[in-house]
């Protein structure tokens, strides 16, 4: 059984959790990180020296970072959520780093300032939204005619990205309409595995 160390509140945890749903893999949940003070003890750093979340243990074997985890994870029963040959790895793989690369500067900027209010927005914040939103025009472009970011199916594409940009499409930005994006966040937002992963829950074993 599977041991994931993060709080469930956590965008990247999430990730983790909704893969293992899909794979209705046998896993607890462990409460780690911001409120619960525990990810800077030696104990948790020896497991993950970054002292962030999530973690996941599988027996002797540790995995850090989100989409490192998803990997793993897919390498051990979830090949069917990856690609079949490099080519089509790549495809899925490079909305994983895109992710990371493009639209988490702009998450993280519009996450820690949600509450301003329109005084208190630097230009440098409105700099940052406004990457994002082009950021999510790129994506809104891409699903166009699509139900899946690669491979058309569901994919670690799918599932690394979801999380992060539903709360992107949910911020209260200014922002166009974004028909493509919106209708593929509604329709992975519907599956269980993805309402598991994001409901609070406690930790729980499949």
């Amino acid at each position: 059984m599977y041991r994931l160390l993060g709080r469930q509140t956590s965008g990247n945890v999430q990730k983790v959790l909704f893969m293992l749903e899909e794979l209705g893999a046998a896993y607890t949940r462990e409460d780690y990180g911001r409120q619960f003070e525990n990810t800077q003890t030696a104990e948790y750093k020896a497991l993950n020296p970054t002292s962030k979340v999530p973690t996941l243990v599988d027996g002797s074997t540790v995995i850090w970072e989100s989409n490192t985890i998803l990997r793993y994870l897919a390498a051990s029963g979830g090949e069917h959520l990856h690609g079949a040959t490099p080519a089509e790895k790549t495809e899925v793989e490079r909305w994983m780093d895109f992710l990371l690369a493009a639209v988490n500067p702009g998450y993280l900027a519009a996450f820690k300032g949600a509450k301003l209010t329109p005084e208190e927005q630097t230009a440098e914040y409105k700099e940052q939204v406004k990457d994002l939103v082009a950021q999510l025009r790129i994506v809104d472009g891409h699903l166009a005619g699509k139900d899946f970011l690669a491979l058309g199916k569901l994919t670690l594409a799918d599932i690394a990205c979801a999380p992060i940009l539903k709360r992107c499409v949910d911020f209260k930005i200014d922002r166009p309409s974004m028909p493509s994006l919106e209708r593929w966040v509604a329709a992975i937002a519907a599956r269980p595995a993805f309402k598991a992963a994001t409901a609070a829950a406690s930790a729980k074993a499949a």
